[in-house]
């Protein structure tokens, strides 16, 4: 439900800011005042094309902003949750529009796009009027819509995950199909390239061993002779090796700590140096031993660095890599020795999804026929209380040749707004006014199925009036007593049905034009209603015939 609504330098507006709550609230003024300024801004918030036009003049930029209460909302929970867009139990949404004709989106405070604020804003409200978004006009709500009425959703959830379990498996058995008149000369080719790789045997992790020996065995000669000048000076020096010289100092420091004590942590030292001459020498002496200078061996490692090197070239991958693939090549030649059972499983396995989906779209065309019947009928019958005698309502059902995720039809709304004229699709007949009229009986007869909680009529009571205006009115307070219904209007029958009224007034000066909305008390909502009652000239009659409506509207009905 919409709880809170800010605009600031939009249109005619310099700032606003309103607190709303449910039930019925109507919208009035005088012609001109701006009162669809309210309907815009939200048509804004919810993702409506941002205009830089729509900016008060001389401002920089128009910031609306507006904040919803999700208690009663799992779906818009569930879709801030996959974003990681959830928040306490309120969601705010705010769009700054720029001059540029730029905007900058927020949900929750995180920046996103305008199209995130309309897929959000088919969860939080629905604006029926002559508007881009208008839900009733697309055939996937109008099904929705059916759908919801019957309560389908279950099955229709089960039917979709059939489908995409037929549909996944029946493109795997199609490429399985198509790979196999391929089969024998991949088979034949995958047999190669493993006898090439087995007859390598190359392990994971071995081009680098190889790589390691090669440079130690092409280094061999530089190694030895170091290796030797290195362990002559450590530890076998003809003149005095450095663990020679280390083992002298160490006999005289020993004499010195003799005579102070305090020179015993140096002898300390000096002995853990020798220690560790001594070891690194024998490390070297053996390494110098074990070094390998033989030349063939050398020439045997090359060799299988070369072969290496060019099986991976031939197959476009690091030598490294050779292993690896050998193991897929393998995995490959084995499915494909065993692609004629896959075949079999999977056909089996599309058959029973398919005759499983025809079952359940079979169950849900037999529910959605019955209550198409029966919703038609309700909403004709609905019509005729306003202000459209005569009309009729039907909802078709059109075959799909096709299995598809929604079943095997789609549906249609179809109206005769006149007695005589044929059903037609709704698109293409209902006027403005008319088509407002018909989401209202729609809306009022579906309300118990319905999902979205915040309903917003603009002009739904245009061409009409007198008796057909307050059945228009009742209806709406009707559906205001289970969601929040906004409604703007300009006949006082519609209004007076309201649980609260907002007044748009527009001021001007010398300087500006100013548009404020004012929450009315109920001596106020009186006068207001009067006052479209009478025009200019408000009279003691015309405020009792006001106070008369307002209070006939609150009272319970009878009986």
């Amino acid at each position: 439900m919409l709880t809170q609504l800010r605009i600031r330098d939009f249109a005619i507006v310099e700032e606003l800011e309103l607190e709303l709550a449910g039930g019925m609230t109507a919208v009035t003024g005088e012609t001109g005042a701006g009162k669809s300024i309210l309907v815009d801004a939200i048509g804004l918030l919810l993702g409506d094309r941002a205009d830089s036009g729509a900016i008060r003049s001389g401002a920089e930029r128009a910031d609306i902003s507006a904040a919803f209460d999700l208690d009663p909302l799992p779906a818009a929970r569930a879709w801030l949750s996959e974003r990681d867009l959830d928040g306490e139990r309120e969601c705010h949404l705010r769009r700054v529009v720029a001059t540029s004709g730029r905007s900058r989106n927020y949900i929750n405070g995180v920046p996103q796009p305008a199209q995130a604020l309309r897929e959000l804003g088919e969860l939080l409200v629905d604006i029926h009027g002559q508007h881009e978004h208008q839900s009733l006009l697309r055939r996937d709500a109008q099904r929705q819509l059916l759908d919801d009425y019957a309560g389908n959703q279950p099955l229709v959830t089960e039917l979709d995950n059939c489908y995409r379990s037929w549909h996944r498996s029946r493109r795997e058995l199609r490429d399985l199909r198509q790979a196999s008149g391929e089969r024998d000369a991949r088979l034949d080719i995958l047999r190669y390239h493993l006898r090439e790789l087995a007859a390598l045997d190359l392990t994971a992790g071995e081009v680098a061993a190889l790589e390691a020996e090669q440079r130690r065995l092409a280094n061999a000669s530089e190694l030895l002779d170091t290796g030797q000048r290195l362990l002559g000076g450590l530890t076998e020096g003809d003149e005095g090796s450095i663990a020679d010289r280390l083992g002298q100092s160490l006999r005289e420091m020993d004499a010195l700590s003799r005579l102070d004590a305090r020179l015993g942590p140096v002898g300390e030292l000096l002995n853990a140096a020798l220690i560790q001459i001594r070891e690194a020498g024998g490390e070297l002496r053996g390494y110098v031993r074990d070094l390998d200078l033989d030349p063939a061996h050398l020439a045997r490692v090359e060799q299988r660095l070369t072969a290496a090197h060019q099986l991976a070239r031939k197959h476009r991958v690091a030598a490294e890599e050779l292993p690896a693939l050998r193991v897929r090549f393998e995995a490959e030649l084995d499915a494909l020795d065993h692609s004629e059972t896959r075949l079999e499983t999977l056909q089996q396995e599309v058959e029973a999804a398919l005759a499983r989906y025809r079952d359940l779209a079979l169950q849900l065309s037999e529910r959605r026929a019955a209550a198409a019947r029966e919703l038609g009928e309700r909403i004709s019958k609905a019509l005729a209380g306003l202000g459209m005698p005569g009309g009729r309502f039907a909802i078709v059902l059109e075959r799909l040749d096709q299995p598809a995720p929604g079943g095997s039809e789609n549906a249609e709304f179809r109206v005769s707004a006149n007695p005589g004229q044929p059903l037609r699709p709704l698109a293409k007949v209902a006027s403005g006014g008319e088509l407002s009229r018909i989401s209202l009986a729609i809306q009022v007869i579906t309300a118990r199925a319905a999902r979205i909680p915040t309903l917003i009529f603009d002009e739904v009571d245009s061409g009409i009036g007198g008796g057909v205006a307050e059945a228009v009115g009742r209806q709406l307070r009707a559906l205001g007593e289970g969601r929040q219904v906004l409604c703007v209007t300009h006949l006082p029958q519609v209004a007076a049905q309201a649980h609260r009224q907002l007044k748009v007034e527009k001021r001007t000066d010398r300087a500006s034009t100013h548009t404020r909305v004012i929450p009315l008390a109920a001596a106020e909502r009186v006068a207001e209603i009067a006052r479209m009652l009478g025009g200019l000239e408000v009279t003691e009659n015309t405020l009792a015939h006001a106070r008369e409506m307002v209070e006939k509207a609150a009272a319970p009905p009878a009986g």
